[in-house]
């Protein structure tokens, strides 16, 4: 089985040494960058599976790296995990509307990273094989189209740029019409394990998914909020 291929983007060489040993052990081949220039030009030539990448690097920022991962069509649905020692609630935000898949504070424990990878990869869909029969492979709600087989989401024929979790969120919603979720059912389907008192990710991504997809964002029509209980959509 071909080893799934991880880019850590970080300048401090304890941190690059912690994680390519540790990840390399876990079965996962590791790439190295200390800038977000050289991670940048890494991904041009080699093809990875997820980023970890450094909020505070010398140079183009952390911030400005995930901004052009995302906005990079042949990248746009690249798992990215952002990697920091900062923690204000307005840098994670930031961090999460630019399209990150999640978020780790240093210093962390490599259990606790080598499951978040492990959950990021397994719901990616450079993960997956085949979509699984039983889902609609396209779904169209008047000019809104979402491809499933080609991870695909047009607005007026016009493709839009999602990140991994906008879309594993908007799909999961959009294939169940009408149903109520609540934050902490969205945060276990879509991220795959419990996030003590982060449900305010599911919120960021909500509201990104509202801007790129809606004609009003502040009066959704169908990214709808249940006041007190989550989300639900509506046709």
């Amino acid at each position: 089985m071909e080893k799934k291929v991880i880019l850590t983007i970080d300048d401090e060489p304890h941190i690059q040494e912690l994680l390519e040993y540790n990840l390399t052990k876990a079965g996962y081949k590791v790439l190295r960058a200390d800038t977000g220039e050289a991670g940048l030009e890494l991904l041009k030539t080699e093809e990875a599976d997820l980023v970890l990448l450094d909020c505070m690097l010398p140079g183009i920022d952390g911030m400005e790296v995930l901004g052009r991962i995302r906005t990079c069509r042949e990248l746009s649905s690249l798992p990215v995990m952002m990697l920091t020692a900062k923690g204000e609630e307005i840098d994670k935000v930031l961090g999460l509307e630019l399209g990150a898949d999640d978020y780790l504070s240093k210093p962390f424990g490599i259990r606790e990273l080598e499951a978040r990878v492990k959950a990021l990869l397994r719901r990616s869909g450079r993960e997956r094989t085949k979509a699984r029969t039983e889902e609609e492979e396209q779904i169209q709600i008047g000019e809104l189209v979402i491809r499933h087989t080609a991870r695909e989401v047009l607005l007026e024929g016009k493709p839009v740029s999602l990140s991994l979790k906008e879309y594993e969120l908007l799909y999961l919603l959009a294939c169940h019409p009408d149903r109520v979720y609540t934050r902490e059912q969205l945060l276990e389907s879509i991220w795959g394990y419990t996030y003590s008192g982060e449900t305010r990710t599911v919120d960021v991504h909500i509201r990104s998914l509202r801007k790129k997809l809606e004609q009003d964002p502040e009066k959704p029509e169908h990214i709808c909020t249940v006041r007190g209980i989550g989300y639900k959509f509506l046709k």
